[in-house]
Parts: C-alpha cells; sequence; structure tokens
C-alpha cells in the first residue's frame, strides 16, 4: 500500500516549469492548503484514478480543493496523450486561473500534457 495516508509530512516537492505551470508526483488531500498558501489557483490532475493502491481519488482530492478555493479539473492520461485529453488540457489553460499544479505518478504525464497543449 502506498504511504498516500501519511499525514508527517506536508512539504510540497514540485518544479515548476514556467510561472503559470509546475508539476510533481501523486499528492494527498492533506497538501491541498499547503498547495492554495504557495499561490496554485488550479490543480490539473492527469493520473486516472485506482492506478495504484491507496492511491487518492480525483474526487477526494477535488473536495478539499474547492474547501481551500482551488479549481481542478481531472484530465486522466493512460499512455498517450489522446485527442481529448489535448482538447481538455487546452480548455483548461484558457478558462482556469494560474498558476496552475499538475500531478500524475511522477510528474511527467501532467508536464508533457501542458507542454503538448502549449505547442499544437
Amino acid at each position: 500500500m502506498w504511504p498516500f495516508n501519511s499525514t508527517k509530512d506536508k512539504k510540497m516537492n514540485y518544479r515548476s516549469i514556467d510561472p503559470n505551470f509546475a508539476v510533481a508526483g501523486q499528492i494527498r488531500p492533506d497538501q491541498i492548503e499547503a498547495l492554495a498558501s504557495a499561490g496554485f489557483k488550479t490543480i490539473v490532475c492527469a493520473r486516472p484514478d485506482n492506478e495504484d493502491p491507496g492511491q487518492p481519488t480525483f474526487r477526494l482530492i477535488a473536495a478539499e480543493a474547492e474547501k481551500v478555493g482551488l479549481k481542478a479539473v481531472h484530465i486522466p492520461i493512460s499512455g498517450g496523450i489522446t485527442d481529448t485529453a489535448l482538447k481538455s488540457m487546452k480548455k483548461a489553460l484558457k478558462d482556469l486561473p494560474k498558476p496552475m499544479y499538475g500531478y500524475c505518478r511522477s510528474g511527467a504525464r501532467a508536464g508533457s500534457l501542458y507542454s503538448t497543449a502549449l505547442r499544437s
């Protein structure tokens, strides 16, 4: 079982791609307040639910985000980036406030989704 239920370390480790988007691995609901405090306005989840045992669902992440005034969008990527995912990301970039915090298992899919949306 993944250590997603642990509340010991709420420190956020992420990598900024540019001033509008940062990426990281899986986050926990108890870390959402720290994201808001860091200035993020939107959470982009590029991870499908139930990808790993014990992983918090997007619904849990979105509920916590709403409590602190953050927007959240679920654009799950499994394998390559689909046209549907790309359209959803473009819409999110157009309609949702920035800066955005994208996550998946490692941050790679979230970063690829963002970069691809900017280029297309």
